[in-house]
């Protein structure tokens, strides 16, 4: 039973007071007014005993429902157009896209920022460490957008089509933008800035700051200022390139900033010498940082996952994908509800490099793999008393005799013939991602982040039971 009619149940079954003996005293006037005020009362306890169960429905309103909510209010006789939202665009800039970034920066507002440089998965990590940063030192993140890393012949991708940024505004209570809000998209004007270079004190064998591709892409010429050495979790080693939250955070308050600044280098363009920038703080590189340990969002407690990671959901229209080829995966029609699944997600591929004898042995087979998919369905059940028969395989591998075995299991393939034709070379990897953490159940790979953040999606979200398969050797995965 849904939130709301629990509470609409509940109100209707409510016993009703005896009124008839007061009845009888009062007179007409006054049982209009009571009744009157009795009816106000009435919708007002309705409304604000509704309004505390709809929260809860979010995650579960089907998307179709959402979109005809959302077109009913627009096409409403309310006026919403002098509602500015206190967390959107409108209210922490100057106005629309500038040719300048610089220029819609609003002067009692302080920013922060980075660039990304991985797979994408990584990327998401990279982004949702910055927004973290940005709480830490209460300044509005301005996140760019995705480029192709694994992703062959791709355009960039804003992150507001992929994530809910408005959703995840609410949740975190805090501004969020994106580059393309602040700075025009289509400038041909370089702005000159300063950052702090965090790779090269991370990473002792590097002699420059991480390389982007993004600030070819939104025209910044940077000059950076090699951050101090201490921000390095574990000194001198150099298999290692984490750096704390909070050390690079001291970075962005005056006295720390000052203590440590050192000659900056020289900006490739314009060939600038410009210190970090105070209004829009930026670091090259956030992929690599943690508060207690390095790859921390591997753990139940990491703090950017709990208080960022975990409110990043899909835009409805990744969302709306994602189960409209669910629906066609399982051959689930229309007017029937989508049945529960478990999501695999296999890794291989680039993965072979860490077989030193081949593959053969190495991958966990298939024998391996539903194993654990057993102990989720077991955990579902014994949990939650859900029943799970359907079963998606999403991967990378690309050989078809291993797919026909996959098929030979009862499990699903998610059919991507015409996706990339269809929709964009990206949306193969975003739908299978959706896929993977909006099921009841998870099974993914040790070592993949994508496997690790479907895990902690689905963890966060359904609350749902999840595995993670070992590989390397043939017993690897033994327990």
């Amino acid at each position: 039973m849904h939130a709301s009619e629990d509470a609409e149940s509940l109100l209707a079954n409510r016993p009703y007071p005896r009124w008839q003996s007061w009845f009888a005293v009062a007179g007409k006037r006054r049982f209009i007014v009571v009744i009157s005020f009795g009816a106000l009362a009435s919708l007002l306890g309705l409304s604000v005993f509704r309004s505390a169960w709809i929260p809860n429905q979010h995650s579960v309103i089907p998307v179709a429902e959402a979109i005809s909510e959302a077109s009913t209010i627009s096409n409403s006789s309310i006026n919403l157009s002098s509602f500015v939202d206190p967390l959107g665009p409108a209210a922490n800039l100057l106005g629309p896209p500038t040719p300048n970034f610089r220029d819609n920066l609003r002067a009692d507002r302080k920013y922060i920022t980075s660039w990304i440089s991985a797979g994408w998965t990584n990327d998401v990590m990279t982004y949702i460490n910055l927004i973290y940063l940005a709480i830490i030192t209460d300044r509005i993140p301005v996140i760019a957008m995705f480029i192709p890393s694994h992703v062959q012949a791709a355009p960039n991708v804003d992150f507001g089509l992929v994530f809910d940024v408005p959703r995840l505004r609410k949740a975190l209570n805090i501004p969020v933008l994106e580059w393309h809000e602040v700075k025009d998209r289509n400038s041909e004007e370089v702005d000159e800035i300063g950052c702090w270079n965090t790779w090269e004190a991370v990473k002792e064998s590097e002699d420059h700051p991480r390389q982007s591709r993004v600030t070819d892409h939104l025209k910044l010429d940077i000059s950076y200022t090699k951050a101090p050495s201490w921000i390095k979790v574990i000194p001198k080693y150099e298999h290692d390139q984490h750096s704390y939250f909070w050390s690079l955070a001291a970075l962005a308050f005056p006295e720390t900033r000052a203590a440590n600044l050192v000659p900056p280098r020289e900006s490739p363009d314009h060939h600038v010498l410009l210190p970090p920038d105070e209004q829009m703080l930026c670091y090259d590189y956030m992929y690599y940082v943690c508060a207690n340990q390095p790859y921390e969002m591997e753990f139940d407690y990491s703090p950017a996952w709990r208080f960022v990671g975990q409110h990043l959901h899909w835009s409805p229209r990744i969302e709306q994908l994602a189960y409209q080829y669910v629906r066609r995966t399982l051959g689930t029609l229309e007017d029937e509800t989508i049945p529960p699944w478990i999501a695999i997600h296999v890794r291989r591929g680039d993965f072979e490099v860490y077989c030193s004898d081949g593959p053969i042995g190495c991958y966990a087979s298939l024998d391996v793999i539903a194993r654990r998919v057993d102990e989720v369905k077991a955990e579902l059940l014994q949990r939650k008393g859900i029943s799970v028969d359907h079963i998606i395989m999403t991967s990378d591998e690309r050989d078809t005799a291993w797919w026909d075995e996959v098929k030979g299991k009862g499990w699903y393939a998610v059919d991507h013939s015409q996706t990339a034709d269809l929709l964009g070379p990206w949306f193969p990897v975003f739908i299978d991602a959706a896929i993977q953490s909006l099921g009841a159940g998870f099974v993914g790979t040790d070592g993949s982040t994508m496997s690790m953040i479907a895990r902690r999606r689905v963890e966060s979200w359904t609350d749902g039971a999840v595995r993670i398969f070992k590989w390397g050797q043939p017993d690897s995965d033994d327990h």
